[in-house]
């Protein structure tokens, strides 16, 4: 495969389409990501505040960048899927969550996502 990562751990040839287009999406988020912590500092850092706007700007971006592709990797991943509907958009300390999906302590009518129905793999 031409061009494929140098960060791969594995040969290609053993590896699989849906493996390397894990690993792609998975090095993009940690790029955008770090693209993200580099604006951010730029954009406190300066003194020029159209400077510091419009690094801002493609700050919030490369967080958008970011979602979409874990959105994608959530999509082609069952327990990334998983942990995604378990602790993301959750209000309780995320330990808690944790404890609950894990051992189901707490587990009142909206305390977390994990429910008997997804453990079946039926919709909920």
């Amino acid at each position: 495969m031409a061009g494929a990562s140098t960060t791969l751990h594995e040969r290609v040839e053993v590896l699989g389409e849906a493996a390397i287009n894990l690993h792609r999406a998975l090095v993009s988020v940690q790029e955008e990501l770090e693209a993200v912590d580099w604006y951010n500092q730029r954009s406190l850092a300066t003194t020029d505040t159209e400077l510091a706007a419009i690094l801002a700007h493609h700050r919030d971006e490369e967080k958008e960048h970011a979602v979409m592709l874990l959105e994608w990797i959530r999509r082609h991943d069952p327990k990334f899927n998983e942990h995604m509907r378990t602790y993301l958009f959750t209000e309780e300390p995320i330990t808690e969550v944790e404890r609950e999906a894990e051992h189901g302590e707490g587990g009142g009518p909206g305390a977390g996502s994990l429910q008997l129905g997804s453990l079946r793999g039926e919709e909920l």
